[in-house]
């Protein structure tokens, strides 16, 4: 009888283990499985044993410390998202075949196995091809769009629908345009300052050089560090005024928004968006000034607004006039797509299609549709401009100074800088303002 017993132990722990180890390679696609929670001794990982300095205590340990132990390398930052997106998986024993969801506080027994997505292992760096260069029009193009130029700094005015900066699945960027046709007879390539939306078109400030990059990146910051203390605008060495054509019209005709943002997952973590948040009760909640005033109103509705962002806060301006002021940016279906679908005036069955089909219609090098969106149409696109920017001049400054570190910049002499609203834009301005 004892013999038998023992057989049958053996035959279900042997069966126990097939199933196991079917189940393990499947998650073995989808799932780092990191190595299971001891109360003593050392961790092993693929057959090799760390060292002494990295043995584990006895003292019972959270989801996060046992990931950080076992995985250095991983930014904390990215442990942080994949708790709250809900991606950390957890394996106890004896139930070794059912995967729980886990928080980064929950304590841990021993025998554990914290499981990640393989997505957070290093992948192997790709082999990227070289750009291909640009054709004579597409750098005719680009340089068509510079509205000023000094030994400091150049000012282009950024079109729709070209990104500022490169990113998945993107082929141009104004960075690595701007690099490869705005040297002129410069060594270095102009750098970037500051960003505007991919949908957002206006005035795009660029430094010639280290030291005058350097020195726009200090009045970028210091733009948004100073208005924490004070909005007098007799203090402030830099001003941008944006131009958008909102749906409805605000109570007042001026006034100040001052309202916290923070950053929200939605879709199940597929995505984010930027919303109003409570500053007291959010620790990453962000400060966000905004000035604003009517520039003119409509009889269809329509109200042109004059925003002036005294600090820079991702899509602060989409937000505020969205959310605070109740009143969409027309052709922002991200913060406004329930106003656009009362509004009655657009059709709003097929966007995306829509917006495939205007870039099938290249007018334009890099793709770029710059005609059609006016509020004449269906599918209006995003209007929002950055009209005027007021900041020091850099160029004359740097000539003056022998160290610039002991320059005020408030005493430098303003210089100000437009740039046209984008056809379609212009479009709706005049059918609005008939």
């Amino acid at each position: 009888m004892a013999m038998a017993a023992k057989a049958e132990w053996m035959l279900r722990a042997l069966r126990s283990g097939r199933r196991q180890m079917s189940v393990g390679r499947q998650w073995e696609e989808k799932w780092l499985t990191l190595p299971p929670v001891a109360t003593s001794g050392t961790v092993e990982v693929k057959g090799k044993t760390k060292g002494k300095g990295n043995e584990v205590s006895s003292t019972p340990t959270t989801a996060l410390k046992w990931i950080v132990r076992c995985c250095p390398s991983l930014p904390i930052s990215l442990l942080h998202k994949l708790f709250r997106l809900r991606q950390v998986r957890l394996l106890s024993p004896p139930h070794m075949e059912t995967l729980k969801r886990v928080a980064a506080k929950d304590t841990l027994n021993s025998g554990d196995r914290i499981l990640l997505p393989q997505s957070v292992q290093p992948k192997p760096t790709p082999i990227h091809k070289p750009h291909s260069p640009l054709t004579p029009q597409q750098i005719n193009f680009i340089r068509t769009l510079v509205i000023y130029k000094d030994p400091a700094i150049l000012v282009l005015n950024k079109p729709p629908g070209m990104p500022v900066q490169g990113g998945i699945n993107i082929k141009h960027s104004l960075d690595v345009v701007a690099a490869a046709c705005l040297n002129y007879e410069y060594s270095e390539p102009p750098r970037l300052v500051h960003r505007l939306d991919r949908d957002c078109s206006g005035i795009l400030v660029m430094g010639r050089t280290q030291t005058s990059t350097t020195v726009l990146h200090s009045i970028f910051r210091e733009k948004t560090s100073r208005a924490l203390d004070d909005t007098g605008e007799e203090k402030r060495i830099l001003q941008r005024r944006y131009w958008a054509l909102v749906l409805g019209c605000p109570r007042r005709s001026k006034g100040l928004v001052t309202a916290s943002l923070g950053k929200v997952v939605v879709d199940n973590g597929k995505s984010d968006r930027i919303t109003v948040v409570d500053n007291s009760t959010s620790l990453s909640s962000q400060h966000a000034i905004t000035e604003y005033r009517v520039i003119a109103s409509s009889s269809q509705g329509y109200t042109w607004l004059e925003l002036s962002p005294l600090t820079g806060r991702k899509h602060q301006l989409r937000v505020h006039c969205a959310e605070v002021l109740g009143t969409p940016i027309v052709g922002d279906y991200k913060y406004g797509w329930q106003a656009h679908r009362k509004w009655g005036d657009f059709n709003l069955s097929n966007v995306e299609d829509s917006c495939e089909e205007l870039l099938k219609e290249e007018t334009l090098p890099f793709g770029l549709n710059l005609n059609n969106g006016s509020i004449s149409e269906n599918h209006p696109r995003l209007h929002l401009h950055c009209k005027q920017i007021v900041l020091p001049n850099i160029s004359e400054a740097l000539q003056n100074v022998q160290s610039f570190s002991n320059c005020d910049l408030s005493l430098v002499e303003g210089l100000e800088l437009v740039a046209d609203l984008p056809p379609y834009m212009q479009r709706s301005w005049d059918v609005t303002n008939y």
